[in-house]
């Protein structure tokens, strides 16, 4: 019964990763999605900053070789991690993301540059009554466990799974979802 199960899922993945690659081909003939591109799918207008700042670090979030495209691999990494990934690989992203100069330790100005942006972009759909400095504030209350000033990966982390607020603020997902439903899981004529 188990080799029989793994060899029906890896038959599964296959065909997945296969339509996965005819998509993507459809949608970059190029081999390569371009930050263009990525705004275009997720319907981020160049008119509004806040969403084109945020889906621009999350695009080279993404772009792990620094050449400005994501190459297939790196876009079915992108896929896996928003669609399946594990909640701990998700605030790891997360983390990277906010940690801008790479140094392992957030301070409040890398928290602040992300919140700023969330905050404009949720605000337009929900009642959010702190604003960005006192949601900074708020974080640091719960994650900086040594009052140090800076939080680290294992702050982030234990302080995201402690308190469900936090674990909103900083897990930072997009629409993927209705994306791939629309253009990945839809079967071409």
């Amino acid at each position: 019964m188990g080799q029989g199960e793994s060899a029906a899922n890896e038959e599964v993945d296959l065909a997945v990763i296969q339509e996965l690659c005819t998509t993507f081909m459809r949608e970059c003939p190029s081999g390569a999605l371009h930050l263009h591109e990525f705004k275009r799918i997720f319907g981020v207008q160049s008119t509004c900053e806040e969403e084109s700042i945020y889906i621009e670090t999350i695009f080279h979030s993404f772009d792990t070789n620094r050449d400005n495209k994501l190459d297939f691999m790196e876009y079915v990494a992108a896929l896996h991690l928003v669609l399946r990934g594990k909640l701990e690989d998700r605030l790891k992203w997360s983390f990277k993301m906010y940690d801008r100069d790479g140094n392992g330790r957030l301070d409040r100005q890398e928290i602040r540059h992300i919140i700023k942006i969330i905050y404009k972009m949720k605000t337009r759909n929900t009642d959010i009554n702190m604003t960005p400095n006192e949601m900074c504030d708020r974080i640091f209350e719960l994650a900086d466990q040594n009052n140090d000033g800076q939080i680290s990966l294992a702050e982030f982390m234990e302080g995201a799974q402690k308190d469900e607020w936090l674990m909103e603020m900083l897990k930072l997902d997009f629409n993927a979802g209705g994306w791939v439903n629309r253009t990945m899981w839809v079967k071409s004529p």
